[in-house]
C-alpha cells in the first residue's frame, strides 16, 4: 500500500471510526491538583460518553490500582505534582502492570521532557495551554491502538487454540471433556498410536493438533487428511507417493504424507471410510515402519506418529467386518473418546463468548454479549452438530446482528431450529399411524396431514432442509414452497401431538 494512501486512511480511520471501536463509556482517570482544571477536563469529556474519576495526587490512585488493579481505559495526569511527578507515576504504574495508555500534561515545551515522559512509558504528551480537539484525539488514538493491542492478543488465542497449540488453549470445563484432555497430556510424549473417536464436529482434529504440540515431536510436521473426502484411487498415493509414469497423468514423481510427516504426526480423519485393501495397506505400513510408492519397489523407512480418528463406531464396524479388526488393535493403542456438545453442557457458554469475540473481530463489529433468552436458548440446544453447528450459528448470529447483545432471534434465524423442545417432539411423532390409530379425533385433511409430516421430517433432520427434501423425494424448491405455505397457515398446520 502506498505510504501516502496509507496515513490518509489510518488518519481517516481514527478521527471517523475509532468512536465505534471503542469501549462504550471509557473511564478516564485524572490525575491533577487543579480544580479548575478537573472542571474543564469533566465539561469537555464528560458530553462526550466520556466517564470521569479525579486524583489529587498520584500516590492515591496508585495504592488503588495495587489494591484492585487498574479499571480506568485511559489516566491522564500532570507531569508536575507535588508528592510524585507525572514521569514517577508513569514508571510506578509500569511496574504495576498497568496497561492503560497514560497520557501527560505539562506547561514545559521542552523536547527534552517529552523524551523522558515516553521512555518511561507514556503514550503521549500534552504541552498546556490545552488545545481540546488536539487533546480528545491523543485520547481516542490511545484507546484505539489499546483495542487493537487487545484484539490481537484475542486473534493470538484464536490461532493458538485452531491450531491446537497447547491444551491450555482448549476451552473445557465439562468434567468429561477434561478427562479427556488429561488423557490426552498423559499420552502426549509417547510413541504409541492413539485413537480418537467421537461424533462430527466434537473437535478431534483440535484435540490431535494438541496431542502433537505437546509431544517431542512438535518441532517437526503435523499432518492431516481426511480419508472419506478422497477418492479410494487418490487416496492412496496421497498417502504413500507414487513414482513417475506410475499410473496415466503422474507426470511426476510425488512425496506421499507419510514421508511428508517424518519425524511428526500423520492424523487420519475419518479412518472408518477406508476401504479394506487400504486397510490391509495400511496395517503392513504400520507392522513394517516402511512405505512403497505407487509404481516402485524400493521400501522407504517412516518415522511418523500415526493419530486416527472417526465419527463411527468401529467395534460394532469390525462386528459387521466393514473394518480390520487386527488394523483397530493397531490404531487403538490409546484410545481417547470425545464427549458430545450436549453432554457438556458447561463449555457451551464458555465456547460461545470465544467465537462471539472472534467473529465480532473478524468482522468489524463491537458485539459484547448475549442476552438472557439467547443464553438459555444455546444451553437447551441439543447441538447434533456439535462445536462446528455452535461455532456456525454464532458466525450467522454475529452476522447478522444490529445491537451490541446478541437477541435469541439473531440465533433462531431457522424456524425449525433443533431445541431440545423439537427434539422431543420429534420423538414423540416417531409412529404417526399408532397414535391416529388410538386417538378419538377426526381424520385429517390429506392437504394438513402432509403439512404435518413435513414438519415432522425438518424436525427428525434437525431443519436441514436439503437433507429432508431428499428423505421426502421432493425437490428443494418444493419443499421451501411447501413451508411458506405452512408459515402462511400456521395456526392450523402446527403438527399435533
Amino acid at each position: 500500500m502506498p505510504k501516502i494512501f496509507l496515513i490518509f486512511f489510518l488518519g481517516h480511520f481514527c478521527t471517523h471510526d475509532m468512536k465505534c471501536l471503542m469501549n462504550n463509556n471509557p473511564i478516564i482517570a485524572v490525575i491533577e491538583d487543579d480544580p479548575d482544571t478537573h472542571e474543564i477536563l469533566s465539561a469537555f469529556f464528560r458530553p462526550k460518553g466520556y466517564t470521569l474519576k479525579a486524583f489529587d495526587e498520584a500516590n492515591t490512585l496508585l495504592k488503588e490500582i495495587q489494591k484492585q488493579g487498574c479499571t480506568y481505559d485511559i489516566i491522564l495526569t500532570d507531569l508536575n505534582l507535588p508528592k510524585m511527578s507525572g514521569i514517577e507515576f508513569t514508571e510506578r504504574a509500569k511496574e504495576l502492570g498497568v496497561t492503560a495508555p497514560i497520557i501527560l500534561i505539562t506547561a514545559q515545551k521542552s523536547a527534552e521532557a517529552a523524551a523522558k515522559a515516553i521512555q518511561a512509558g507514556a503514550y503521549d504528551f500534552v504541552v498546556k495551554p490545552l488545545h481540546f480537539p488536539q487533546l480528545l484525539v491523543s485520547v481516542e488514538r490511545a484507546l484505539y491502538l489499546r483495542k487493537i493491542k487487545s484484539e490481537n492478543e484475542l486473534l493470538k488465542t484464536v490461532v493458538a487454540s485452531k491450531e491446537g497449540i497447547n491444551f491450555d488453549g482448549i476451552i473445557a470445563k465439562s468434567p468429561g471433556f477434561l478427562r479427556a484432555m488429561d488423557l490426552a497430556k498423559r499420552v502426549a510424549n509417547s510413541m504409541a498410536s492413539i485413537y480418537i473417536s467421537g461424533e462430527t464436529g466434537t473437535g478431534k482434529e483440535i484435540v490431535a493438533r494438541a496431542i502433537h504440540n505437546n509431544s517431542s515431536r512438535s518441532s517437526y510436521p503435523f499432518i492431516a487428511i481426511n480419508c472419506s473426502a478422497i477418492p479410494e484411487n487418490l487416496l492412496e498415493s496421497e498417502l504413500f507417493g507414487h513414482a513417475k509414469g506410475a499410473f496415466t497423468g503422474a507426470n511426476e514423481k510425488k512425496i506421499g504424507l507419510f514421508e511428508e510427516a517424518a519425524g511428526g504426526s500423520l492424523f487420519l480423519d475419518e479412518i472408518g471410510d477406508l476401504s479394506l485393501s487400504l486397510q490391509a495397506k495400511l496395517l503392513r505400513v504400520l507392522q513394517e515402519r516402511k512405505i512403497k510408492r505407487i509404481g516402485e519397489n524400493q521400501m522407504r523407512p517412516i518415522d511418523v506418529r500415526i493419530i486416527s480418528a472417526t465419527h463411527k463406531d468401529l467395534h460394532k464396524e469390525v462386528k459387521e467386518k466393514k473394518f480390520r479388526d487386527d488394523l483397530f488393535f493397531r490404531l487403538n493403542v490409546i484410545p481417547i473418546s470425545i464427549p458430545p456438545l450436549r453432554e457438556r453442557k458447561e463449555d457451551i457458554l464458555p465456547l460461545a463468548d470465544f467465537f462471539l469475540k472472534k467473529f465480532s473481530i473478524m468482522n468489524g463489529k463491537n458485539i459484547t454479549s448475549f442476552s438472557k433468552d439467547a443464553m438459555e436458548h444455546l444451553l437447551k440446544k441439543q447441538w447434533s452438530g456439535n462445536v462446528r453447528e455452535l461455532e456456525n450459528m454464532i458466525e450467522r448470529a454475529v452476522v447478522l446482528c444490529s445491537t451490541q447483545m446478541i437477541d435469541i432471534e439473531d440465533i433462531t434465524f431457522d424456524n425449525f431450529d433443533n431445541t431440545e423442545a423439537s427434539n422431543v417432539d420429534a420423538q414423540k411423532s416417531t409412529n404417526i399411524f399408532s397414535t391416529l390409530e388410538t386417538a378419538n379425533e377426526p381424520i385429517k385433511t390429506l392437504e394438513n396431514f402432509a403439512n404435518q409430516y413435513i414438519l415432522f421430517a425438518l424436525k427428525k433432520n434437525n431443519g436441514a432442509k436439503d437433507k429432508t427434501a431428499k428423505d421426502l423425494g421432493i425437490d428443494r424448491k418444493t419443499l421451501y414452497r411447501r413451508i411458506n405455505d405452512i408459515e402462511k397457515s400456521k395456526p392450523t398446520t402446527t403438527l399435533e401431538q
